[in-house]
């Protein structure tokens, strides 16, 4: 009976060494071999890559023992091609040794957009559509229209170009705008003789406006007559020209001039 109780004693103490051995064991392990294995503890600041290019990023990581990896390419007018536009983990995180930074690499060529429909629209409305469509507006010409600010004609480095047709995206598009004014003259329309309302709706067809008016005489309840006009009739005038009136009471001679 007394040889199994010591058997059993000896047995538990071996038990217990083995175990307080093995835990040994585990705590070396953990703490000791593994973390000099992998340089547990030891971090690296992640530096900024942007703008850096594809030629030098290998060479600029491996001197900090990271590595790297394009997750995509996109494109931006602000850098050169085949330069870094964005990474992850981003600049000042603390990572291991060996880690992939992915990154985002500028687009040799931009990709295509169709120029969008601006002739006919106004100029603040043209402006607002190439905005949408990551297009810049250029210079503003104009050209004589009688439509102020109205887009005629759109160009590309100085050459036509009509909707529909693709160019790079960021491209520069110059607008052709009117001026308000029309290029063409015209003769200016006969006024007298005629009654003051029918002038007025003879400039109005006309595209012309109504300049000094001067009455002679007392033409109150009586229909006004135009008997001289400025220019006079026949002069060239433009779209937009006012014409001065001298208004007289019906029955007054016409000015000879305007025979």
């Amino acid at each position: 009976m007394k040889f199994r109780i010591n058997t059993f004693k000896h047995f538990l103490i071996h038990l217990i060494l083995a175990l307080v051995l093995l835990f040994g064991l585990a705590l070396l392990f953990f703490y000791v071999y593994l973390p000099s294995s992998t340089n547990h503890g030891e971090t690296i600041t992640v530096p900024n890559l942007e703008g850096i290019h594809m030629d030098e990023i290998d060479e600029f990581l491996t001197q900090r023992n990271l590595r790297f990896e394009v997750n995509d390419s996109t494109y931006s007018d602000e850098y050169p091609p085949l330069t870094i536009l964005k990474q992850y983990p981003k600049p000042g995180s603390k990572v291991k040794e060996g880690r992939k930074i992915f990154i985002s690499v500028n687009r040799v060529s931009p990709p295509t957009v169709p120029v969008p429909e601006l002739v006919d629209r106004s100029l603040r409305n043209a402006e607002a559509v190439l905005k949408s469509n990551e297009l810049k507006r250029g210079n503003i010409t104009y050209r004589p229209s009688p439509f102020l600010n109205l887009v005629l004609e759109i160009q590309v480095e100085g050459k036509p170009i009509k909707a529909g047709e693709r160019i790079p995206k960021g491209s520069v598009i110059d607008l052709v705008v009117g001026d308000g004014y029309a290029q063409s003259n015209f003769p200016a329309p006969k006024l007298t003789g005629n009654e003051w309302e029918d002038a007025r709706f003879i400039l109005m067809g006309s595209n012309l406006e109504i300049g000094l008016i001067t009455v002679e005489g007392d033409t109150a309840g009586v229909d006004a007559i135009v008997i001289k006009q400025e220019p006079e009739a026949g002069k060239q005038v433009r779209i937009g020209d006012a014409i001065d009136l001298w208004l007289a009471p019906e029955g007054e001679e016409e000015d000879p001039s305007e025979n």
